[in-house]
C-alpha cells in the first residue's frame, strides 16, 4: 500500500466526494500537517459481514492509512448488546454472546484486504470495546462521567429526536447506545492518544457526544468527520438490492454475485462509485466520465473489476470479468457463475430457478418462464412443465439463465 503526505487525507476525503460534515477543519489539517494522527471507526456484529453499506467507512480507513495516519477498527462487541438506534424505527433484536463472537470472527477478515496490521508506527489496530464496556460498573461512570452528558442535546439527536416525533419506543437501553459510543472515543483517547472518530452522517450527533466528553474529561482536542448517506441515483439505499443485502464476504455473497452488483450500477453513479470505491487517479476516472451512451458500460466494468480486486481478490475480478465477456456465447460455462450440485439431473425447470435462488415461488417462476425470460443454455425455454434431462447437461453442466443478468449452473455429482 503506497503512502502519501499527511496534509492529503482532507483533500481526498473532499476531491472524491467522503466529505459530508467535519469539526474545526481548519485546526484538523493543522494538526495532520505535523505530525501523523491516529483515527477510528466502529462496526457493529450485527450480521456474519459487512455489506456494501459500510465500504465507504472502510475506504476512509484505507486511504487514512495510505496518508500516514493510523487507523484503528473498532469492533463493537460490547455496544451490539445495545444497539444503535441511529436510523433504525424499532430496536434491534439482541443477540447472543455466541452469536456476536460469530459475527466478529466473520467481519474481521474483510480489514485484512484493505489495511496494513503491523507494529509499524501507523500499522492499523483492531480493538474490541466489550474489553471495557462488559465490565464497566454502573455507578462508577455515573459518577465520573455523568455530570459531562447533558439530557437537552440528548434528546435532540437525530436519532432520538425521530422516535420521539413518531411516538416510537425509544427504550433506556437504546437511550444509552450514545453515551457508551461517547465513551469508546474516550477510552482510545486516553489509550492510544486517538483524535478523530469517524463515520457515516447518521452517526453525527453520537460523534459530537463523544469529541464533547473527550473534551471535558481529558481537554484533549478531538474532531470528528462523516460521510454522506449513500443513495443510488434512483434512490435506493446503498447496499440493499431486491435480493436482499450485498454482503463484503464470499461466503454471504458469491463473487460473482458480488461483481455483478457493481457491473449493474446505474449510470449516473459509475463516476461518484469509481471515486468512492477505487484507488484509480482522479484523471482517469475523468477520462472515463466523457464515456457516452453504451461505452459506459465499460465504465462500469472497470468499476466491477476495481472494488472486486480490493474486496475479493484480483484472482476473482480477473477470472469473473474474462468470463462475463463470454457469457452470451453458447454453451459457455465457467466455474466462477454460482452453482448447485445435483445427485439427480432430472429436475424441473422451476425448482432448478428456485435453487438457484434466482425465484423463491412456483408462481413466479412460472410467470418468468411464460414471459419467455428463463433460459436453459442459452436457449430460451417457455415451457413451464418442462424438466431437465441428461440432453441438457454438456460434461455434467447446465447453465440457467434468468434474464440477462443472473446466470448459474447445476453441476451433476
Amino acid at each position: 500500500m503506497g503512502r502519501t503526505n499527511n496534509f492529503d487525507f482532507i483533500s481526498i476525503m473532499i476531491e472524491r466526494g467522503f466529505l459530508h460534515q467535519v469539526t474545526d477543519i481548519e485546526n484538523l489539517q493543522k494538526e495532520m500537517l505535523k505530525n501523523p494522527i491516529v483515527g477510528y471507526i466502529g462496526f457493529d456484529c450485527t450480521a456474519p459481514s459487512l455489506h456494501v453499506g459500510s465500504l465507504i467507512q472502510i475506504m476512509m480507513l484505507r486511504w487514512f492509512q495510505k496518508t500516514g495516519n493510523k487507523p484503528i477498527v473498532l469492533m463493537g462487541g460490547g455496544t451490539t448488546k445495545v444497539g444503535d438506534p441511529s436510523g433504525k424505527d424499532s430496536a434491534r433484536p439482541l443477540l447472543s454472546n455466541k452469536k456476536i463472537k460469530f459475527n466478529k470472527e466473520n467481519i474481521k477478515t474483510i480489514f485484512e484486504k484493505f489495511l496494513i496490521f503491523d507494529e509499524k508506527n501507523n500499522g492499523s489496530i483492531m480493538v474490541d470495546n466489550a474489553d471495557w464496556l462488559e465490565n464497566l460498573n454502573y455507578i462508577s461512570f455515573l459518577r465520573d462521567y455523568g455530570a459531562y452528558f447533558s439530557v437537552n442535546k440528548l434528546i435532540n439527536l437525530e436519532s432520538v429526536k425521530l422516535r420521539l416525533e413518531r411516538e416510537q419506543n425509544l427504550s433506556f437501553l437504546e437511550f444509552n447506545y450514545s453515551l457508551l459510543q461517547a465513551f469508546d472515543f474516550l477510552q482510545l483517547s486516553k489509550n492510544y492518544d486517538c483524535k478523530i472518530q469517524m463515520g457515516g452522517s447518521d452517526q453525527w450527533g453520537n460523534i459530537i457526544t463523544g469529541l464533547d466528553l473527550v473534551k471535558k474529561a481529558t481537554s484533549k482536542q478531538a474532531y470528528g468527520l462523516t460521510s454522506p448517506l449513500l443513495t443510488t441515483s434512483s434512490g435506493s439505499k446503498m447496499g440493499k438490492t431486491a435480493n436482499g443485502a450485498v454482503w463484503l464476504n464470499n461466503d454471504q455473497l458469491s463473487d460473482w454475485d458480488f461483481w455483478q452488483f457493481w457491473r449493474n450500477t446505474e449510470d449516473l453513479d459509475v463516476i461518484k462509485f469509481l471515486k468512492l470505491f477505487t484507488e484509480l487517479p482522479i484523471s482517469e476516472i475523468s477520462a472515463l466520465e466523457k464515456l457516452k451512451g453504451a461505452d459506459i458500460n465499460d465504465a462500469k466494468i472497470i468499476l466491477a473489476n476495481e472494488v472486486t480486486k480490493l474486496c475479493r481478490s484480483s484472482e476473482a475480478a480477473n477470472k469473473i470479468s474474462s468470463s462475463s465477456a463470454n457469457l452470451f456465447n453458447k454453451y459457455k460455462i465457467d466455474d466462477t457463475l454460482p452453482s448447485v450440485k445435483l445427485n439427480n439431473g432430472e429436475i424441473s425447470f422451476i425448482d432448478a430457478l428456485k435453487k438457484l435462488k434466482f425465484l423463491n415461488t412456483n408462481g413466479e417462476a412460472r410467470r418468468l418462464i411464460r414471459g419467455n425470460g428463463a433460459k436453459i443454455n442459452d436457449v430460451v425455454v417457455n415451457d413451464e412443465n418442462y424438466t431437465l434431462s441428461s440432453k441438457d447437461y454438456e460434461e455434467g453442466k447446465a447453465k440457467i439463465s434468468y434474464g440477462k443478468k443472473k446466470h448459474g449452473i447445476l453441476i451433476l455429482n
